[in-house]
C-alpha cells in the first residue's frame, strides 16, 4: 500500500526552480533515506510529504488524499515530523515530558487540555527508548542540541503515525550521540509495526542498518533512486556531489571517503 506518492513534482520560489520534476513512492514499511548536498531541496522535499509546502506542479498523494483536494489539517496529525522548524517552535520554558506529550494532539506547547494515565506512559516510554528518559522533568530550553534531538524525535512519534519524517535527525551530535541515535534508529527501521519512514541526512554513516531504499537529489533533480544496496554506489554518489566518491559498506554500516 502507497503511503505518499510525488508524481512529476517541481517545486518554485520566485524564479528558482528547488525541485524539479521529482518522483517518488513511499510503500508501508518503506525506510528511505534522503542524501545530497546543500541546496539540492531535501528540506523541501520533506516539507512536500509533511503536507506543509505545495507543489508548483505536479501531484502529492499522502495516506491516499491528494493535497489541493484535501484538508492538510486532518493529514497532518498523521504524519510524524522532526525537525529545525519543529524545534525551534517548542517552548523553551515546557518541561520535555510535555513536549513529546503534547504531540499526541497536535499541540505546540502545553495548554489547558488533559492527558491520560496511557499517554504519560507511552511519552516517558518514548523518551527511554530514544534515550531521553532522564530528561523528561527538565525544561526543553536547558537541553543541548544533541538531546533536543532525541527529544524531538520521540514527539514525532507520539501520536503514532502513518509516516515519519527526520529531518537531519544526527545533527550536532557528537560520536557518541550519532551511535546511540543509530541504535535508536534501527531498532525503528527494523520495527515491523513502525511506520514508513523517510531521513534526511548528510552522511553515509547515520545510514541505520534496516534502511530500505535511498534517493539521491542534486540540483533539485533525482540523481538515483531505488534499493539502497544496489542504488547507493559509488558511481551514483560522485554524480550526485560532482566529486570522485568511494563508498564503504560494512558491517551493515555505509562510509563514503574522496576517491
Amino acid at each position: 500500500m502507497l503511503v505518499a506518492e510525488l508524481s512529476d513534482v517541481s517545486y518554485r520560489r520566485g524564479t528558482t526552480t528547488i525541485l524539479d520534476h521529482v518522483g517518488l513512492s513511499i510503500a508501508d514499511g518503506d525506510r528511505w533515506v534522503v542524501i545530497g548536498p546543500n541546496g539540492a531541496g531535501k528540506t523541501t522535499l520533506l516539507s512536500l510529504l509533511a503536507g506543509i509546502a505545495f507543489p508548483s506542479s505536479g501531484t502529492v498523494t499522502l495516506l491516499g488524499q491528494t493535497m489541493g483536494r484535501v484538508d492538510v489539517f486532518d493529514l497532518r496529525p498523521r504524519i510524524g515530523l522532526a525537525s529545525p522548524s519543529v524545534t525551534a517552535r517548542l517552548p523553551p520554558r515546557e518541561r520535555v515530558r510535555d513536549v513529546v506529550l503534547s504531540a499526541a494532539y497536535g499541540f505546540v506547547g502545553r495548554w489547558r487540555e488533559s492527558y491520560d494515565e496511557t499517554d504519560v506512559r507511552r511519552a516517558e516510554k518514548l523518551l527511554r527508548a530514544w534515550g531521553a528518559g532522564d530528561l523528561a522533568d527538565r525544561t526543553f530550553g536547558t537541553l543541548s542540541d544533541g538531546e533536543r534531538q532525541r527529544v524531538c524525535v520521540a514527539r514525532a512519534i507520539m501520536a503514532d503515525p502513518e509516516l515519519l519524517l527526520l529531518d537531519e535527525p544526527g545533527d550536532s551530535l557528537d560520536l557518541a550521540g550519532r551511535e546511540r541515535l543509530v541504535d535508536s534508529l534501527t531498532r525503528l527501521c527494523r520495527d515491523p509495526k513502525a511506520p514508513a519512514t523517510v531521513m534526511v541526512t548528510h552522511h553515509l554513516e547515520e545510514i541505520p542498518p534496516g534502511a530500505t531504499h535511498v534517493l539521491l537529489l542534486s540540483h533539485g533533480a533525482v540523481c538515483a533512486s531505488g534499493p539502497l544496496e544496489q542504488t547507493l554506489t559509488a558511481e551514483n554518489l560522485s554524480r550526485a556531489y560532482e566529486m570522485a566518491l568511494r563508498v564503504g559498506h560494512a558491517d551493515g554500516r555505509w562510509s563514503a571517503r574522496a576517491a
